[in-house]
């Protein structure tokens, strides 16, 4: 069975208080049950990290990394515009990564618009809210 990660960055935990507007009213909790559940459709297995801390992002990719994870699944937040050190701790595990973000962000602040992490990814969905974690699950179960 796949293994898949999924690691998100800062304020992603204050998903349905931060911005509801922008990202809506359900929680870090509420996409994880979603997540989980096509994950089991789809055979897969899923786990999940949350931090504000980018090094501790980058820790935990590589610990998954060598204990053998398939793939990763990344929402970095704001890190996606500015770390090159989690860009190059995805591409060091040489594992498939989808970048996902619930906004647009080619739609959102300048500074928004290029992420640096995004090169490290075999693609990047932006803009589908919640379902663009599905999507990335369906773009991962392929062998």
């Amino acid at each position: 069975m796949k293994r898949i990660a999924i690691l998100h960055g800062p304020n992603l935990d204050r998903l349905g208080k931060r911005q509801p507007e922008i990202y809506g009213r359900a929680t870090l909790k509420d996409l994880e049950k979603l997540i989980r559940t096509e994950a089991r459709r789809l055979g897969l297995t899923v786990t999940f990290f949350q931090s504000a801390h980018e090094g501790a992002l980058v820790d935990k990719i590589h610990a998954l990394t060598d204990r053998g994870i398939d793939a990763f699944i990344v929402n970095f937040g704001a890190y996606s515009h500015t770390s090159i050190a989690l860009r190059d701790a995805l591409a060091a595990s040489a594992k498939p990564a989808v970048e996902v973000h619930i906004s647009d962000i080619k739609k959102r602040e300048k500074f928004r618009r290029t992420s640096m992490t995004a090169g490290a990814c075999v693609a990047m969905i932006s803009g589908k809210g919640f379902p663009g974690y599905v999507e990335a699950l369906q773009l991962l179960q392929s062998p």
